[in-house]
């Protein structure tokens, strides 16, 4: 009976297939990167712009809470609504409280205490191309209390 042997196989070399994957990992990650990325600092711009409404709903809160009282002036309310802002370290917002006279303003009167500033002076990335909206408000209603 006659055998059968079979050609012996070359070894292939481990340094060529090591380079070819190398390689392909680096193919991956190029392309993967940009797209991380991007959905990083998009999730990052988000919560930063969540954060920020929620600051200005509770310093318009905290400012509406004190415009309700008899004995107070509407400059010692912008006053506080910035301190709050500026406590946590967002300036230059625009705020206005309605009545602006809050002295002459009856008992039961609403008082509406609103801010806003724009989105992109809050933002964490240097040149924001995409913000959810232009500007960031919120406003709070209170009638006033009575002498």
């Amino acid at each position: 009976m006659k055998s059968l042997t079979l050609p012996a196989r070359r070894p292939r070399s481990a340094n060529r297939t090591g380079n070819q994957r190398r390689g392909a990992a680096t193919v991956e990650f190029a392309v993967i990167a940009p797209i991380m990325l991007v959905l990083t600092l998009g999730m990052m711009e988000v919560g930063r712009m969540v954060m920020v409404k929620q600051i200005m709903v509770n310093a318009t809160r905290e400012g509406a809470r004190l415009a309700i009282l008899p004995e107070v002036d509407a400059a010692e309310v912008q006053s506080e609504v910035e301190e709050q802002l500026s406590g946590a370290g967002i300036s230059g917002a625009t705020i206005t409280i309605t009545p602006s006279s809050l002295s002459s303003a009856p008992a039961g009167t609403p008082v509406t205490v609103s801010a806003s500033i724009d989105a992109t002076s809050i933002s964490w990335v240097p040149k924001p191309l995409i913000s959810l909206q232009k500007t960031i408000a919120a406003s709070t209603t209170m009638r006033r209390e009575a002498q």
